[in-house]
C-alpha cells in the first residue's frame, strides 16, 4: 500500500517535469533559463500567494494532462499528443509572425510588403560579399566569406570547460585553487 503514495509522487514530479517546460516554452513569453524556458511561478500559483505547494504543481499538471486528453478518457493517445504539439507550434508560430510584423511594419498598416521583408541593409551586406567590387557576387566570393565568416567564429562554440583562455567563460578552476 505504501508503494502507491510513492508513485502517485512520482507520476506527479513526471508530469510536472515534462508539462512546464512544454507549457513555458509554448508561451514564449516567460524567463529562459540554460536549457529552456523556466517555471511559469504566476501561473502554478493558483491562489496568488506568491507560493507554490505540491497540491498545486499536481493541479497544474492534471490540468494541462486534462486538456490534452480531448477524449477524456484518462489516457494520451498519440493522436492527441500529435494534436496537442501541433497547437503549440501554431500558437509558437503566430506570436512569431505578429513579432515580425511588429517589427518589420514600416508604415504600421498590420501587413507587411516585399520592401518590409526584404533583408535589412542588404546594400551594405551585398557590398562586403563583392570582395572586387565589379557589382556581382560569384561563387567564389561566397564562399570566401563563408570561410571567413568560421574563422572568426571558430572555437566559440566548445564544450562546457573548454573555453579559451579570454574567452567568454574563462578557464574552468576548481574552487579555492588557482591557475
Amino acid at each position: 500500500m505504501k508503494r502507491t503514495p510513492a508513485l502517485t509522487g512520482a507520476l506527479i514530479l513526471a508530469l510536472t517535469a515534462t508539462a512546464i517546460p512544454a507549457f513555458a516554452q509554448e508561451r514564449g513569453d516567460g524567463p529562459r533559463g540554460p536549457r529552456g524556458p523556466m517555471l511559469p511561478f504566476e501561473e502554478i500559483d493558483a491562489n496568488g500567494d506568491g507560493q507554490i505547494t505540491q497540491e498545486e504543481i499536481a493541479a497544474h499538471a492534471a490540468a494541462r494532462f486534462a486538456q490534452a486528453d480531448t477524449d477524456g478518457d484518462g489516457t494520451l493517445s498519440s493522436e492527441e499528443l500529435v494534436a496537442r504539439m501541433e497547437a503549440q507550434r501554431a500558437e509558437r508560430m503566430q506570436r512569431r509572425a505578429e513579432r515580425m510584423i511588429e517589427r518589420r511594419d514600416a508604415n504600421k498598416d498590420g501587413r507587411l510588403t516585399a520592401d518590409e521583408m526584404g533583408p535589412r541593409g542588404g546594400d551594405r551586406l551585398f557590398a562586403r560579399l563583392d570582395a572586387n567590387e565589379d557589382g556581382v557576387i560569384t561563387k567564389e566570393e561566397l564562399d570566401q566569406a563563408r570561410e571567413a565568416f568560421r574563422e572568426r567564429h571558430e572555437g566559440k562554440h566548445k564544450h562546457f570547460g573548454e573555453h579559451r583562455k579570454g574567452q567568454r567563460g574563462g578557464p574552468v578552476v576548481a574552487p579555492g585553487t588557482s591557475e
